[in-house]
């Protein structure tokens, strides 16, 4: 009864994690960059959210300017990445570290956390436990990851678009192609962490609160949601629509896991990124000890002709 109870809280939190996998999803498969800069941006799309609505900034542009706040810090990682040389995978961290600060002591002037209801201010989104109210916020995330993917969908398909999948692909045959790869990586990652912060103003909303911690561990569960969602795509059609959708039902289906362990078997909450490092572990060791264990090769014939050189060299 209490998971029942507990189901449309876990589907509205499942499809905001879903749409920050696929911020995750944009930067780790099409770029093929692990940007650790999403701990960071998630927490800075909230941040900027609630002070908006706080300042009674309309909820709607509030959203759009955590957007822009996320693309600003994809900038800089890409800045630091291709301007100055920096390895992806610290310049994500250097840029999580600087966002930490400036989460804290600029747009939260110092204050680890702000209230968004204060009476009058209205939210998108509420994570409060009636059932009309969270019907209406699923409809609300639905719509919008729904847009999100059309956006990806149409951009990806543009000149732009095309070179940037050619970039994570093969950067070499890009560049030689005339491509410029490192605008390309920019680019990108203005667009994956403005994705993972568009999720992290929903959070702060479904909170009624942004907090600087919200963004810890957010790439690990991103990481989760792509790959239990792309174990289940992948088998119906893999092309790009339809992994992005596969990749948000993959957040429905890990906080689902996670509504079941916590509110049945009786996990602590505390266990939250024990079970999540869990979870994709399971996901990434499982095609591994697949192939190393469990697939028989079939045994050669003793007279079987050598299948590789020159027989008559």
């Amino acid at each position: 009864m209490a998971f029942l109870n507990a189901l449309p809280g876990a589907v509205e939190q499942g499809l905001i994690w879903g749409l920050m996998a696929i911020g995750v999803y944009i930067s780790y498969k099409v770029l093929d960059i692990a940007d650790l800069t999403v701990d960071g941006s998630f927490a800075t799309g909230g941040c900027v959210c609630a002070v908006m609505i706080i300042s009674g900034v309309p909820a709607w542009i509030s959203v759009i300017l955590a957007f822009i706040a996320g693309a600003a810090s994809g900038v800089i990682t890409g800045l630091l990445h291709t301007a100055l040389g920096i390895p992806s995978i610290l310049a994500g961290i250097l840029t999580q570290l600087m966002l930490y600060s400036i989460n804290l002591a600029v747009i939260m002037d110092g204050e680890r956390g702000k209230t968004l209801i204060y009476g009058t201010h209205k939210t998108l989104i509420s994570g409060r436990v009636n059932l009309p109210s969270q019907i209406e916020s699923i409809i609300i995330m639905t719509a919008v990851i729904a847009a999100v993917i059309i956006i990806l969908w149409l951009f990806f398909y543009t000149e732009v678009g095309l070179t940037l999948k050619s970039t994570g692909d093969n950067p070499d045959m890009s560049r030689a192609q005339g491509i410029n790869v490192s605008l390309n990586k920019v680019i990108g990652l203005a667009v994956s962490n403005g994705i993972v912060a568009l999720a992290g103003a929903f959070y702060a909303q479904y909170n009624s609160q942004a907090d600087i911690t919200y963004g810890s561990g957010a790439i690990v569960t991103g990481l989760a949601a792509i790959f239990i969602g792309l174990s289940v795509s992948l088998k119906i059609k893999p092309n790009f629509v339809v992994s992005l959708i596969g990749v948000v039902g993959g957040g429905i289906i890990y906080y689902l896991i996670f509504t079941f362990v916590v509110s049945v078997l009786g996990l602590p909450t505390d266990y939250l990124k024990l079970l999540t490092a869990a979870i994709v572990i399971l996901f990434l060791s499982t095609p591994y000890l697949k192939g190393r264990y469990f697939t028989r090769q079939k045994p050669i014939p003793l007279n079987a002709e050598p299948t590789g050189g020159d027989a008559d060299a």
